[in-house]
């Protein structure tokens, strides 16, 4: 009987494996230069800025585990100058899922706020090496490929460790999830996010660029200012729609029935549907 239970276990845990490899054997690493060293990578999962040039690489977040090999091909393609940093912009699995590949392969060090730290140590079955090495509270600056590369800490908005990054010689910005583009965000309660530190987290991104900055979005595609702007126009309206609701006495049943105006119908989503926008904001 033991036997048997510790085959079908095995067995378990081996068709898991596989079928996460299926789940992106499909996914091809794309790359699109954005402006002096800095390139964005599109796979599955968060948007990857690369900062590539004679003094090595640097990553900000490096997508789900299983893309670990393809991301680092698609790297090679732009350099062959080595890889030396990631900067996680939060902990969700599909900006680190890489890390330890990265840590343990290429011999990166892995930076981040503290409470990324924190939130990936207190998993299940931790592999040390996924955890960033260097954490901050404010922020970090690095100088790095002929550029001045800022990190900084945003409170309370996606998550409670979130992270910006901008590349100040060529003027990006990479967000990460405070920012999908076109789209819901994901905005995660039970990580210490709320909807109005997310809005106060946008409107100081908004407060740091101009209408120059290129921006590389936590999930979309290449944006600017004014698609950045457009984003949390919908939150503020979306949210104050909503709280006028419940103000009413509507419950949050009420409010999912009657949905949100037309207006909005195209930001929704696979992860975040209508459904799932509307009681985040509820709440």
């Amino acid at each position: 009987m033991m036997r048997k239970l510790f085959l079908g276990a095995t067995l378990a845990v081996l068709s898991s494996a596989t079928v996460a490899q299926d789940r992106f054997s499909d996914v091809q690493i794309s790359s699109e230069h954005v402006g002096g060293s800095v390139h964005m990578l599109v796979g599955a999962g968060g948007n990857i800025g690369v900062s590539a040039g004679a003094d090595g690489v640097l990553m900000i977040d490096d997508q789900y585990a299983p893309l670990a090999q393809k991301i680092t091909n698609a790297i090679s393609e732009l350099t062959d100058a080595p890889k030396r940093f990631v900067i996680n912009t939060h902990y969700h699995g599909d900006h680190t899922g890489s890390n330890a590949f990265f840590a343990e392969n290429e011999g990166v060090t892995i930076f981040a706020h503290e409470n990324v730290r924190i939130r990936l140590a207190s998993g299940e079955d931790v592999n040390k090496a996924m955890l960033p090495v260097v954490t901050y509270q404010d922020g970090v600056k690095f100088h790095l490929n002929n550029e001045t590369i800022h990190v900084f800490h945003l409170a309370d908005g996606h998550t409670d460790g979130d992270s910006a990054v901008w590349f100040e010689q060529p003027d990006v910005l990479h967000t990460g999830d405070l920012f999908f583009k076109d789209m819901f965000p994901y905005i995660d309660l039970g990580a210490g996010g709320t909807v109005s530190g997310y809005i106060q987290s946008v409107e100081t991104l908004l407060s740091k660029i101009d209408d120059d900055t290129k921006v590389i979005p936590g999930h979309g595609s290449l944006a600017n200012k004014a698609d950045l702007q457009r984003f949390v126009n919908m939150i503020k309206e979306t949210h104050a729609f909503v709280q006028s609701k419940k103000a009413e006495g509507l419950s949050e049943q009420a409010v999912l029935d009657a949905g949100l105006p037309e207006q909005w119908d195209s930001w929704a989503w696979r992860f975040i549907t209508e459904e799932r926008w509307i009681k985040t904001l509820y709440q």
